[in-house]
This record gives C-alpha cells, sequence and structure tokens, in this order.
C-alpha cells in the first residue's frame, strides 16, 4: 500500500535533481568548477613525487595543499590574479608548473592582452629568479636553455590561448550588440512608419472634419447651433494641430499602399521566382487606411522573407474577416536544400511586423515545421 508514495517521491527526486543538474551545468560557475576539478586531476599526478621531495608535504598534506590551490580557480572570472599569485607559490615551493597555466590563461581570458603579458613576463622572471636558488633546476632541466625551453612554452602558449577566448568573447558580445541594435532599429523604423501612416489618414480626417464643421457652421450662423459648430471646428482644428506636434514626421517619403497594392506586391514577387497564391476577402477593402497599411506591411515582408529563404516555393497569402477580427496568414513550403548561400538579413523582419500589428492591438505569431513555414497576424477591424 506504501509503494506507491514511495515510487513516486523517488520520481519526483530524480526528476528534481535532473531540472537542478541540467539548469546548473550551463552556468559560468559549474564551467569554473569543472575547470577547478581538471586542474586538481592534472596536478594530482604530481602527488607521489610532492610527497616524497624535501618540502615537508606528506600524501594527505601535498592533496590537500593542491585542492586548495585548483579551489582558487572557482574565482578566476572575478579575481584571476588570486590563482595566478598562488600558482607562483606553487612554483617557488613544489616546482608545480600545471597551476600557472590556467591562471595564466584565466588573465589573458578576462583582462585582455595587456594583463596577460604582464603576467607572462611576470611568472618568467619569477621563474628564473627560483632557477637560480639551489636545488633548482629539476633533474629534468639542468641547464638555463633547458629549463627555458619547458617555462616560456607553458607560459606563452596558455596566455596565447586565453587572449584568443577574450577577443573572441569582444567579437561574439558585438556581434550580439549589432544584431539587438538592429532589432531595436527595425522596431524604431516601424514605429517611425506607423506614426506617419497614423499622420497622414488621421489627419487628413481630422481635416475633413474641420472644413466639414466650419462650413457647418457659416450655415447655421443664424440658428441656435452655430456656436456649437464652431466649437466643433475649434476642437478639430486643436486635435490636428496637437497631432502634428505629437507625431515626428520621419516616415517613409510616400503613404503606405493598402490592400489595393497587394496584387502589385504579388506580381513582384512572381517576377522575383516566387509565385503568390492571393486569396483576399472583399470586407478587407472596408477596412480603414491604418488597418489596411498593416495589412500590406505584413504581406510585404513575409513575402521578402519567403524569397530570400525560399526561393522558388510557391507563397499562399490569405486575407480574411472573422466576425470582428482580421486574420493574416501566410504559409510556403521549405525547400528540401537550403540556399547555396546564406542571404542577407539583419534578422529584425519579424519584429518589425510584431511591432506594427501589436501597435494596432493586434497578435503576430510566426511558426516553423518540418517542412513548411507559416506566420500568422490576428488584427481588430474596428
Amino acid at each position: 500500500m506504501r509503494v506507491q508514495p514511495v515510487v513516486s517521491a523517488y520520481q519526483w527526486a530524480v526528476a528534481t535533481g535532473r531540472r537542478l543538474v541540467e539548469g546548473w551545468s550551463g552556468t559560468q560557475r559549474a564551467s569554473d568548477v569543472l575547470t577547478a576539478l581538471g586542474c586538481l586531476a592534472l596536478m594530482a599526478l604530481d602527488l607521489p613525487g610532492l610527497a616524497a621531495a624535501d618540502n615537508s608535504l606528506t600524501g594527505p598534506m601535498a592533496a590537500a595543499v593542491l585542492a586548495a590551490g585548483a579551489a582558487t580557480l572557482v574565482v578566476r572570472r572575478r579575481a584571476p590574479w588570486i590563482p595566478y599569485l598562488t600558482a607562483l607559490l606553487f612554483i617557488g615551493w613544489l616546482h608545480e608548473l600545471t597551476l600557472i597555466q590556467f591562471a595564466l590563461y584565466s588573465v589573458g581570458r578576462y583582462r585582455g592582452r595587456r594583463a596577460a603579458v604582464l603576467a607572462t613576463l611576470g611568472y618568467v622572471a619569477f621563474a628564473l629568479a627560483v632557477f637560480s636558488v639551489p636545488g633548482w633546476p629539476e633533474p629534468q632541466a639542468r641547464t638555463l636553455s633547458s629549463f627555458l625551453s619547458l617555462v616560456v612554452p607553458v607560459g606563452v602558449l596558455a596566455s596565447a590561448v586565453g587572449i584568443a577566448a577574450y577577443r573572441h568573447d569582444l567579437v561574439r558580445e558585438l556581434e550580439a550588440r549589432e544584431a539587438e541594435s538592429a532589432v531595436l532599429q527595425a522596431v524604431q523604423q516601424e514605429r517611425t512608419s506607423v506614426a506617419r501612416d497614423v499622420h497622414d489618414f488621421v489627419g487628413r480626417e481630422l481635416t475633413l472634419l474641420t472644413v466639414r464643421s466650419e462650413v457647418l457652421s457659416v450655415r447655421a450662423r443664424e440658428s441656435a447651433h452655430a456656436k456649437d459648430f464652431e466649437e466643433l471646428a475649434d476642437t478639430a482644428r486643436r486635435a490636428h494641430l496637437l497631432l502634428n506636434e505629437i507625431i515626428v514626421q520621419r516616415g517613409e517619403p510616400d503613404a503606405t499602399p493598402g490592400v489595393d497594392g497587394l496584387p502589385a506586391l504579388a506580381e513582384q514577387s512572381a517576377r522575383a521566382g516566387s509565385p503568390v497564391r492571393l486569396s483576399l476577402d472583399p470586407q478587407v477593402r472596408g477596412l480603414s487606411p491604418l488597418r489596411q497599411a498593416a495589412v500590406y506591411r505584413v504581406v510585404q515582408e513575409c513575402l521578402t522573407n519567403a524569397a530570400k529563404h525560399a526561393g522558388g516555393q510557391t507563397v499562399d497569402v490569405r486575407i480574411e474577416a472573422d466576425g470582428d477580427r482580421l486574420r493574416i496568414s501566410v504559409a510556403n513550403a521549405l525547400p528540401s536544400r537550403g540556399p547555396a548561400r546564406a542571404p542577407v538579413s539583419a534578422g529584425s523582419g519579424t519584429a518589425s511586423m510584431a511591432e506594427r500589428v501589436q501597435s494596432l492591438g493586434g497578435t503576430l505569431t510566426a511558426t516553423r515545421t518540418g517542412d513548411a513555414y507559416l506566420v500568422v497576424a490576428t488584427l481588430p477591424r474596428g
């Protein structure tokens, strides 16, 4: 009767442990701990010699000293000079060169070229000083030339690898920042484009409202509603002026086409090698100009992506009104083999589409299956 709860508890404990291990294994702290353990394993090969050497260390004491030295690598990211100084102590006391390799790599990786060069020069100078102490060099390095042939390559190689990793990290961080900047720029451009569309379309309606109100106020000059029409005209005029002040007019030089521009867009895509099957609900033509501009932009970006990543494949574009919602779906098959050359892309097109759709209260999803790519955007019709 108690077997089932025990099994459930065991399964829960195993699943929890697996989640903790998976979450921890990819962290920087896990990498540092594994590095320290790897260094300790390499230094453990010298335990018999260290215990037998004239350094007053027994076997367990030598193991404890090596473990303490390797543990300094846990802080190699924040304070790489701690394992470096510990490694110099090991050189002078135990004639141990393993830890200095990890320490010099850490200095180069996390402090850059200048610090690595200084650390390497300091290491070589310290090793030369130790070389002059009676009892050194070791039997395998009885001459200065043989000593340098061992010490210098160890330090230079470790520092060079660390510097290379440091530069790789800088390049990767720069690429990540450039990609983030490209996405933010694309979003900002889309916001500017939306602002321009709002100004064009809403401004036009406000202009018509102002003119119409002024005409009605003139016609009703002798009536009791003359003042009301004058106030309405003034309100529309102030709203138009406020719109001009709020919206920065840095958008596109031409107004964004509406759904009437979709056939020409489809023809352009077909000429580029991506045929389009366009299905347009007649009710869509009654949408506001702002929503028609959003439809055009979404379809335009989807066709551009299809031409880049699935050239030659037919693109299905469906735009339909479903109650109070507008649904845009663009789907295309994916080729069995990718293009010979990677397409030039900033990777920000989806962010731009999502920004425009969300600015109108809609949602956008992009899904890639094994053999197809589907973009679905929904917008409120009102």
